[in-house]
This record gives C-alpha cells, sequence and structure tokens, in this order.
C-alpha cells in the first residue's frame, strides 16, 4: 500500500522524532563525493547494495528509489549544495507507519578526503519508530558498506 508522507524541511532533519546519524571517512573529495550522491543517482545501484532502482524523475528534483525487500519511495531533494550537502525527503513510500522521512549527507573536507555524515531522520507511528530505532544495527552497517563501495568506485573512475 502506497502513503503519502507529511512534507517536511531540511529542519526536520534535526527535529525528527527519530534521528539515526552514520559517519564514514572516506579518501575521495567532497566534490566528488556530492557528484557521485547527487548528479549519478542511476549509480547508486552501483555502489548502495540496499538499492535496486534509483532514477532522477522530473527535472531532477526528484528521485524514484527501490531497495531491496520491496521498499518504494518518491523523493524530492531538499538540497543539493556542492561539495557539502544532499539532503531529501520522502513524498511517497510503501512503508507501513511512516509519516515523515527526510536522509541528510554531510560532506566535510578532512586533508584529500571526505568526512562522510549520513542521518536518516523519521516519523511515525509508535510501532514504526520503534522499528526504526531496532533497524540501527542493519542501517549502519549499509551506510559504511555503500561508503566503502563508493570510495573504491571513485578510485577506480580516477576522481
Amino acid at each position: 500500500m502506497v502513503h503519502q508522507l507529511r512534507e517536511v524541511g531540511l529542519d526536520f532533519i534535526e527535529t525528527a522524532p527519530v534521528r539515526l546519524v552514520f559517519a564514514q571517512q572516506m579518501s575521495a573529495p567532497p566534490e566528488a563525493v556530492h557528484r557521485a550522491l547527487a548528479e549519478d543517482v542511476p549509480g547508486w545501484e552501483e555502489w548502495f547494495s540496499a538499492v535496486t532502482l534509483a532514477r532522477s524523475t522530473g527535472d531532477g528534483s526528484t528521485r524514484e528509489i527501490h531497495l531491496k525487500g520491496g521498499g518504494r519511495f518518491q523523493e524530492t531533494v531538499l538540497a543539493a549544495k556542492a561539495p557539502e550537502l544532499y539532503a531529501y525527503r520522502v513524498d511517497v513510500a510503501n512503508a507501513p507507519g511512516a509519516r515523515a522521512i527526510a536522509e541528510e549527507w554531510r560532506l566535510t573536507p578532512t586533508g584529500a578526503g571526505t568526512h562522510v555524515r549520513w542521518t536518516f531522520a523519521v516519523d511515525g507511528t509508535a510501532a514504526f519508530r520503534v522499528v526504526a530505532r531496532l533497524g540501527r544495527a542493519g542501517l549502519g552497517r549499509a551506510f559504511r558498506d555503500a561508503v566503502r563501495t563508493l570510495d573504491r568506485r571513485l578510485a577506480a573512475q580516477g576522481s
């Protein structure tokens, strides 16, 4: 079943009832990482193993994402400020109990590399919030694996 989620802005990233924050170091520079996040949306399928389909829609300000396990999302890009920020909210999802979801990728230069901080911010029914918190370890593992894979991919591309 498809659910229309509440429209939220960037402020939701800091105020959401459930905020899961993960960080990882990359050797690639912030510009290359931001380009992979914001401009090469179909490339997400290559480096984020949970993603089975990723495509920009409309004029590029919206995205369609499919995940392993059947998750389906229509998203709106909230910010694409190169090279430090990429954020989006979920507008439509097939996740029961979800009321609002937004994600933020913050990129900070560190030497020649990038410190990546990903915030997964959600609101929903009490059961949905519990499940989101219980999913912390799995989301963290998926994030770390994705960032390592993206770093290898960018190195192979010479970025």
